[in-house]
């Protein structure tokens, strides 16, 4: 029988690998991903410098990789390369080790996670804290935790596909609701009341969209979920350090929040995330949930290196000089300015400002012209947001250079509505 023929009666099977070509081969080129191993190049000196908007690069570094200027990283504070958090993580790996070698529940635990985690309640007053490796599987963990094959969950149009995940995984029926929009979000619950009164309901939202910049009204989000019975889960990630009284998010104070999640990747230039919220709810995620039960700690260097980060915040604070203060104000000036260049004006007040543009490979054009003139702006393109909307994803970090703004003006060049 020759190779590629098939008993009679029997179906041609396909290859997995043929699927998974055929799947490849259908992705445009536009969206299309590649991993880009950055790195410091010997020039970083020259380039990190405050020149002015179009200096050129010196002579010996042309035939060499140039270092961009990051506009695209989260390290919204520097907090990453703080001699401190720096020193802090090394004296940890020196004499904790690298990794911790098992879960929290076996032999993970260190002095230092216990540490971070009152620490952290602390600071953002909850009662409970649990650690977990990264964001993506402390989201896995709190919607776990808080919905199950019976529960509804309301999940904002634009949510983190972490918590997504998180839906699936848990079995729950989903419906998503138009983003940061509470009149839709409350004529959904009162349907859901309505049509099933006892049955469990889960809100999910974000305090700062990393792709959009925008922040929902928390305090009435919250209270909205509480006045239909409704659990809230607010993913803090990108607004913690930066939003809120002394950079603690915008869910502080706000004490119907069922579980806030928060990471370390971001302003505090670590590693790992954290679930907080009260004793019942805490007690709970750690008796059930398999994403903390079953996963190696978060390594003894990035929380020794989280735990000095937050001790440098409330330092800059108690001192009035919360370096998330300035963030915010030079966010302004750049949307202001960006605006007044005649692009579409950044929306939100953090320090994530997505400049719109619609088609995918402008987008991809515009991060080369930027990377041509030594800034780094990275093209985001659907699947992560929504079809049509491909943009820049512009991010501000507390220790950018001064002239950073007329550089980044004078690479983008005119504005699309003025060419």
């Amino acid at each position: 029988m020759a190779a590629d023929s098939h008993p009679p009666g029997q179906c041609e099977v396909v290859s997995w690998r043929h699927a998974l070509s055929r799947q490849l081969a259908a992705i445009p080129p536009s969206r299309r991903r590649a991993l880009r191993p950055l790195q410091p190049g010997e020039c970083a000196a020259s380039l990190q410098r405050a020149e002015p908007a179009g200096s050129p690069v010196p002579a010996s570094c042309t035939d060499r990789p140039r270092t961009l200027l990051d506009l695209a990283s989260n390290d919204y504070l520097g907090l990453s390369r703080h001699p401190a958090v720096v020193a802090a993580a090394q004296a940890a790996a020196a004499h904790e080790g690298v990794g911790a070698g098992a879960s929290r529940l076996v032999s993970g635990s260190r002095p230092v996670h216990a540490q971070l985690e009152q620490a952290l309640a602390n600071w953002i007053t909850r009662e409970r804290i649990l650690l977990f490796p990264s964001g993506f599987q402390a989201n896995l963990a709190a919607v776990s935790a808080l919905a199950d094959r019976h529960s509804l969950v309301l999940a904002d149009r634009l949510i983190h596909h972490s918590l997504l995940v998180g839906v699936r995984a848990s079995g729950a029926r989903l419906q998503r609701f138009a983003h940061n929009n509470l009149a839709d979000l409350e004529a959904r619950l009162l349907e859901a009341r309505r049509s099933a009164p006892r049955q469990r309901l889960l809100v999910l939202s974000e305090s700062l969209f990393s792709m959009e910049g925008t922040s929902p009204p928390v305090p009435a989000l919250a209270e909205l979920c509480a006045r239909h019975g409704a659990a809230l889960l607010l993913d803090e990630a990108h607004a913690l350090g930066v939003l809120g009284p002394g950079g603690r998010g915008l869910g502080h104070g706000v004490g119907e929040i069922a579980l806030v999640c928060g990471t370390f990747g971001k302003a505090f230039g670590s590693g790992g995330a954290f679930l907080a919220g009260d004793a019942l709810v805490m007690e709970w995620v750690l008796q059930s949930s398999g994403a903390f039960r079953y996963t190696t700690a978060l390594a003894p260097p990035l929380a020794a290196a989280a735990l000095a980060s937050l001790q440098q915040l409330q330092a800059l604070a108690e001192a009035g000089q919360s370096p998330s203060t300035a963030l915010l104000a030079r966010a302004e000036r750049w949307r202001n300015a960006l605006a007044a260049a005649g692009w579409p004006r950044p929306a939100g007040v953090g320090p994530v400002l997505p400049l719109l543009v619609g088609d995918d490979q402008r987008s991809l054009d515009l991060q080369q012209q930027l990377e041509a003139a030594g800034l780094l702006a990275v093209a985001i393109r659907p699947p992560t947001v929504p079809p049509g909307t491909a943009r820049l994803r512009l991010v501000l970090r507390h220790d950018l250079p001064a002239g950073t703004l007329e550089r980044l003006l004078q690479a983008l060049g005119p504005a699309p509505a003025a060419r």
